[in-house]
């Protein structure tokens, strides 16, 4: 009878890491050519948009963080604000590299056109459940997040805003990204690579020609100054279909980011 060898352990991990590579490759091909599909249709706005975003994350123990952010996007030729974001997450340390968190944005919504003379501005809250995993492989970490978020968008009377929202759909969000760790002098001086794509879907009774909602593919630098402070500079292709189904707006997006880190650990700010 014929003697099985069992592979050396080094040889196994080297095969997991090269299946998780090509599967990530398929999913990653599979969006850019969906999107280039969507594209070859007609009626394709095309617009270029500035993002200023402050992150901040409040380590409050080893289990529990507050993170909010601010951002601001406008639009280029000419300058007008898209839309103004606040949004806060409650999120917690679960098992195997996963966490879960809840949470709300407040979203403030301008014209779509940035050379329409309308200055109404419609808000969305948007309560939202989610789970992520971070799991370091090899020389670069993969990111995973799911997040199912429900819109209600403010009630108008008039053309003028009202104290009552109503509910208008479900949206779900999966976002994969990929962290490369390009220079690293000291644990305080690193420049990280960054590559995400995110696909949203609406679900609810009143979509019927836009399941597909949105799909956003970045790519970004971030470098990390010291423990509580890094900043970023990225590109975003932001494709998104309106509820018309064949009208779609093809954004180009600068983002700017700063992110903060604080912590109430041994009752001190990092």
């Amino acid at each position: 009878m014929k003697e099985i060898k069992a592979k050396p352990l080094g040889i196994l991990h080297l095969e997991q890491f090269f299946k998780k590579i090509k599967l990530i490759g398929k999913v990653i091909l599979m969006l850019l050519l969906s999107q280039k599909a969507v594209q070859a249709q007609k009626n394709i706005t095309k617009q270029q948009l500035i993002w200023y975003g402050y992150y901040n994350i409040l380590n409050i123990n080893d289990n529990w963080n507050l993170k909010s952010e601010i951002q601001e996007r406008q639009f280029v030729k000419p300058t007008a604000q898209h839309q103004l974001v606040f949004r806060t997450n409650l999120e917690r340390k679960l098992i195997d590299k996963w966490n879960s968190s809840v949470g709300l944005t407040f979203f403030l919504q301008s014209s779509h056109n940035p050379n329409s003379e309308s200055k109404q501005v419609i808000p969305e809250l948007r309560p939202d459940v989610g789970i992520s995993n971070k799991q370091k492989v090899s020389f670069f970490t993969i990111l995973q997040r799911y997040k199912l978020e429900a819109r209600f968008f403010n009630v108008l009377k008039d053309d003028h805003r009202t104290n009552e929202y109503k509910f208008s759909n479900f949206r779900f969000r999966y976002q994969l990204g990929l962290d490369f760790l390009l220079f690293e002098k000291e644990k305080s001086d690193k420049v990280i690579l960054k590559i995400k794509d995110e696909v949203m879907l609406n679900v609810g009774k009143k979509i019927v020609k836009n399941t597909f909602n949105q799909n956003r593919i970045y790519l970004g630098l971030n470098y990390v100054i010291n423990p509580s402070i890094s900043v970023e500079i990225g590109y975003m292709n932001w494709f998104q279909q309106q509820s018309s189904g064949v009208d779609f707006y093809n954004r180009d997006i600068v983002r700017f980011s700063l992110f903060h880190k604080l912590s109430f650990k041994n009752n001190k700010h990092e």
